[in-house]
């Protein structure tokens, strides 16, 4: 019986005559491309398909892009009757000398492989090559937080050749700034893009020489309708609530005292949830600035109660010790000193002595013993004085009612108009 012959393996006898025709086998390609001559001209132009994530904490972005090289190496020509290139994927490229690009700065990075390495290789008659990969990179980026979050950053991604030193690889861009093609549809949700550009330096090592190095650079400014709604609008209304303690009566003080407290534990919460999410870093920011000086104006608010409290107490010990210490003054020789219905009087209304109210608020008034007779025994009191004095303890919460909302709003104005 006849034997059947096994249909040969196209893929295979395809790439044996690829590489037969491009004559892989009969050089070596360690070497770069025109060995011990010039450098060889390698353009790269990027697209960048997005960007993926900003990290204040780690100070990092992640960026997935479309790396393409281009540069012509003699070996690889070929003859062609129509001119037409031929496309290779990844596996010809470990066969072929190919620049070594690394990104600088990079945590980490990686090359597509799904559903197959995202790589692709064009080689054109003449000996020009395309070398294009998928790549993700997470890399580092030296962010100044001072003016957080009102704040403007500027991260670059930057391109060099591993081991070839400027006398043997020139790194350029192939078209210039034009270079750098982004998808319009690239957008995140903390920052807007306000820029990407490109620029070329050359970078020196010590031991190893000079390298051209590339650097795609991108503006980014941050939105700050977030952090209002989550930070600067409750940290504001936290300082305004604590002003509605100076409009409760400074006797209550079960309502004044839980008032104070609350909003400086709920300051103390933003501040701690704010600093959470951020990076220790050794300078102040804007945000803590806001933050802290609201936590001030809070803090002085229970403050300012607790010296209303003070006063008040001192001033009602003051009147009891002088009730105490003054004579009746029934039947005064002087009717002009005090009133003969004095002793009519209920002794815990003694400071007030039937005073209208001045909006709201009773003026107390403490009378001041400045001189007597040495001889009380009598009774008689001969050319002794009184004078008055007023002392509204209400008039601390009636300043501040006025001194703390425009110091605020002063400080609104000026903190604004810095970092805005």
């Amino acid at each position: 019986s006849p034997i059947n012959k096994r249909s040969p393996d196209v893929t295979k006898a395809w790439g044996t005559k690829s590489e037969h025709l491009l004559r892989i086998n009969d050089h070596d390609f360690t070497m770069r491309p025109g060995f011990g001559g010039p450098a060889v001209p390698v353009g790269v132009d990027v697209q960048v398909e997005s960007l993926d994530t900003i990290s204040e904490v780690d100070m990092d972005f992640t960026m997935t892009l479309y790396l393409r090289h281009y540069w012509k190496d003699d070996r690889l020509s070929f003859r062609s009757n129509n001119n037409q290139s031929m496309t290779f994927d990844g596996r010809l490229v470990k066969k072929i000398w190919v620049p070594d690009m690394f990104f600088v700065h990079s945590k980490k990075s990686f090359t597509h492989d799904t559903t197959t390495d995202n790589v692709m290789l064009r080689v054109y008659p003449d000996g020009k090559v395309l070398y294009s990969l998928r790549v993700t990179v997470t890399a580092m980026c030296n962010m100044d937080l001072s003016r957080f979050p009102l704040d403007t950053q500027t991260c670059s991604l930057e391109i060099e050749s591993y081991a070839y030193t400027d006398d043997d690889l020139m790194l350029y861009w192939k078209e210039g700034n034009r270079s750098l093609n982004t998808d319009e549809k690239i957008s995140l949700s903390q920052f807007l893009i306000q820029e990407f550009h490109t620029t070329t330096k050359l970078a020196f090592y010590s031991s190893t020489g000079w390298y051209n190095r590339l650097y795609i650079n991108f503006t980014l400014r941050r939105h700050i309708f977030f952090f209002l709604l989550q930070t600067y609008f409750p940290a504001t209304l936290m300082v305004m609530l604590s002003w509605v303690s100076f409009w409760i009566d400074r006797r209550s003080v079960p309502a004044r005292v839980p008032l104070g407290i609350t909003t400086v534990l709920t300051m103390s919460t933003i501040i701690t949830g704010v600093n959470a999410s951020m990076p220790r870093v050794s300078y102040i920011k804007a945000v803590d600035i806001y933050l802290w000086i609201s936590f001030v104006f809070v803090f002085l608010s229970v403050i300012e109660y607790a010296a209303v409290n003070y006063l008040s107490t001192l001033q009602e010990r003051r009147e009891r010790k002088l009730r105490e210490r003054l004579p009746c003054t029934c039947g005064l020789a002087h009717p002009g000193m005090l009133s003969s219905n004095y002793c009519d009087m209920d002794p815990n209304t003694t400071g007030h002595y039937g005073m209208p109210e001045e909006n709201g608020v009773k003026r107390e008034q403490m009378l001041v013993q400045l001189a007597m007779e040495n001889d009380q025994v009598t009774g008689h009191v001969g050319s002794s004085a009184y004078n008055s004095m007023w002392i509204d303890t209400h008039a601390i919460d009636k300043y501040s009612r006025i001194i703390f909302p425009a110091s605020y709003v002063f400080f609104n104005v000026v903190y604004w108009s810095i970092y805005m």
